[in-house]
């Protein structure tokens, strides 16, 4: 997908976005009309046109994207790096099915673009774990997932 510009997820990016993930989400911070990027993990392609993912209700994400709804979400995955903008917005305030205050965001996908630099690939994916207890974070991953599908 070099150097092209799509208006949807491809099938291997589709892919890749069905499972639990490390991604970054940048929006525009609501106080300074700055960029403001986090980390997020329950993110899910439901469609090749939109993402949806789940944060903390008190997450500054949640109040950025009700000030300015375009935001990016950016993934390594098939050896890339992809950008994912699109026009964002809180399509629950609290997620159902979870245990934890989580809002709910869809990301209506705009534009995919592969922002690798030129004559590189992405050799070794971003790995993480959870510092809490391992058991209750797989529940909780799982419960959060699935709610996410079911949106």
């Amino acid at each position: 997908m070099a150097n092209e510009v799509e208006t949807q997820l491809v099938d291997a990016l589709y892919d890749e976005l069905q499972t639990e993930r490390f991604a970054t989400i940048s929006t525009i911070d609501f106080e300074t009309n700055g960029p403001n990027v986090s980390a997020i993990s329950w993110l899910v392609a439901p469609t090749k046109q939109k993402i949806r993912f789940a944060v903390d209700v008190k997450s500054r994400i949640v109040e950025n994207i009700k000030h300015t709804n375009k935001a990016v979400v950016n993934i390594l995955a098939n050896e890339s790096c992809y950008s994912i903008s699109g026009i964002a917005e809180v399509a629950q305030e609290k997620l159902e099915g979870v245990a934890l205050k989580l809002a709910l965001i869809e990301l209506d996908i705009n534009e995919v673009r592969d922002v690798m630099f030129y004559g590189s690939k992405i050799s070794v994916n971003p790995s993480y774990e959870k510092t809490y207890d391992p058991v209750a974070a797989a529940k909780l991953d799982k419960q959060v997932i699935e709610a996410i599908k079911k949106a």
